[in-house]
């Protein structure tokens, strides 16, 4: 999928003071009523949140988006693939929104069409196993939409473990795309040894393995992930076991796996949300996620929990981060003078198979932890 590029905004807006952008955001909210709906995603900034009409994570906003029958103008805080699932899981009168294009996902940009294509040819001549592909909801839509041709599913890190006992029901293999860690993850959490497990490397020779390897693999795993999440490590980790002991730790699948391993909890944004909201007060975290939504939950239980991040660095989504108050406003500014600015839209093909592996996403939603001890 080419990149997309966002146009510099109009002068003024850099003028405009925080007030003044608020007011008018709060303004257009207003005038349009139920026809505009806003989605804030939990790694977005507080700015930016504050005028959300929903937050969660992609699949509760993409769903949500999907449940709003009143409204025409669909505002995606959150990042490129995220407004692409909505597009797919709504009506075409509903018209979606990125403030600015620019925000995309490196995890979702590590996994194209035409690597997948190669590696689906490369498997097929390695084995006459039946292979399931199952893609991570932060992936491209043609990417879904290859799963959706192929038999496969998307899924969340909510209902990984769901979607691939599915997908080991209906073949022998299952190819997981982008993220390894999501993948490792969960399937060593259903009982699979690390050695049922292959990475494939698009950018090696026949992906990094031998016919043999794929033959003897259960799980080939597509070697994409997280640069947030990768910044946490098991030291991290040692770290607050020796200096805090009565603090749990609570992490992303998107983690690697021995970070998993010596974390208390692993599961997504909405389980991390649930697990610290019905935890004890008085009690302590450590969190592995991205910092914006560890810096609203301690400032949500402050007195009461202590939350903090379990690295010491500002673990940013960069590109989530695109998305600020300017862009916003003007998006906002150009729906109220008649202009749909930014619309994202699936064509119908990709949109068709895409829908395929996201309704069987949906069809086995359970959220629920990746591991527990």
């Amino acid at each position: 999928m080419a990149k997309l590029s966002q146009p510099p905004l109009p002068p003024g807006y850099d003028d405009m003071s925080v007030a003044q952008m608020s007011d008018r955001i709060r303004a257009h909210k207003k005038y349009f009523g139920r026809r505009l709906v806003i989605l804030g995603h939990h790694y977005q900034q507080d700015d930016v949140i504050q005028f959300a009409d929903f937050t969660g994570d992609s699949l509760k906003l993409s769903q949500l988006a999907a449940q709003q029958a009143g409204a025409e103008f669909v505002v995606f805080c959150g990042v490129h693939f995220m407004a692409e699932s909505a597009d797919i899981l709504t009506d075409d009168r509903v018209a979606i929104i990125l403030p600015d294009l620019t925000a995309g996902c490196s995890m979702a940009d590590m996994a194209e069409l035409l690597d997948v294509e190669e590696a689906w040819r490369q498997l097929a001549a390695a084995t006459s196993d039946k292979i399931i592909p199952i893609t991570y909801v932060n992936s491209s839509a043609d990417i879904k939409a290859f799963c959706g041709r192929q038999g496969g599913a998307c899924c969340t890190s909510s209902n990984a473990r769901r979607v691939l006992e599915w997908a080991l029901a209906q073949g022998d293999k299952v190819l997981f795309m982008p993220d390894q860690h999501l993948g490792r993850n969960t399937a060593y959490a259903m009982g699979h040894p690390l050695e049922t497990m292959a990475l494939y490397d698009p950018h090696a020779v026949d992906g990094g393995l031998s016919p043999q390897q794929i033959r003897d693999a259960r799980f080939i795993l597509w070697k994409g992930y997280c640069s947030v999440h990768m910044m946490f490590t098991p030291e991290q980790c040692d770290d607050v076991r020796r200096t805090d002991p009565a603090c749990k730790i609570i992490v992303h699948p998107e983690c690697d796996w021995p970070v998993v391993q010596k974390a208390d909890l692993a599961g997504s944004t909405e389980y991390i949300v649930k697990v610290i909201n019905e935890a004890p007060e008085g009690s302590r975290w450590a969190v592995g996620t991205e910092i914006n939504l560890v810096n609203r939950l301690a400032k949500q239980f402050a007195g009461r929990k202590l939350v903090r991040s379990l690295a010491g660095a500002q673990c940013l989504c960069s590109t989530m981060y695109r998305i600020d108050p300017k862009h916003l406003t003007w998006c906002l500014d150009e729906l109220a003078a008649g202009r749909v600015v930014n619309r994202i839209r699936v064509e119908n093909a990709t949109r068709r198979d895409a829908r395929v592996a996201l309704q069987r996403m949906l069809d086995n939603v359970f959220a629920a932890p990746v591991g527990t001890k």
